[in-house]
């Protein structure tokens, strides 16, 4: 069990589950050199969605936009602002669509209920279906019993098949 090839199995497998981790797109002459405002630029980035990839926050995206992005974040930084004041300043921009998770309010009402009412659309829909099922007597063991002939019927059918 310990041949090379194994060996290699395992070093390929953690090598691989080494690399699926998130790739962070933050080139190097984006990093600031304070380490503790790197820190916050990189807090703040994560919560910004790339308007390009829409399913990626800035910090992990390469699209042109996203690294726009995290340079206005880290010259807001440097000009003092707090974490929230550069979340403000991108949104009052972009609108809430940047934010990874958007508040609750009543324009982004739709984005957190939608599911909610998708859901429970889908609930009623099968009760319906269910109902339904069960009025015209198709669920299993709702089944009317067969009739006197429908029984000679069916017994001739299978004597003819021989079983």
């Amino acid at each position: 069990m310990n041949t090379p090839g194994v060996r290699s199995l395992i070093l390929a497998a953690v090598l691989a589950a080494g690399l699926a981790g998130p790739a962070h797109a933050v080139n190097p002459d984006e990093v600031l050199p304070d380490p503790k405002m790197e820190e916050r630029a990189r807090e703040i980035s994560k919560d910004l969605r790339c308007l390009v990839c829409q399913n990626q926050s800035i910090d992990d995206s390469n699209a042109d936009l996203a690294r726009d992005l995290r340079v206005i974040v880290r010259e807001r930084l440097k000009k003092g602002e707090s974490n929230d004041q550069v979340l403000q300043y991108v949104t009052d921009r972009y609108g809430d669509y940047v934010l990874l998770r958007p508040p609750f309010k009543a324009t982004t009402l739709l984005l957190w209920a939608g599911p909610f009412v998708i859901l429970a659309f889908g609930a009623l829909g099968t009760a319906a279906y269910l109902r339904n099922r069960r009025a015209a007597g198709t669920v299993a063991g709702d089944t009317a019993p067969l009739t006197e002939d429908e029984r000679r019927r069916l017994d001739a059918l299978l004597r003819k098949d021989g079983i």
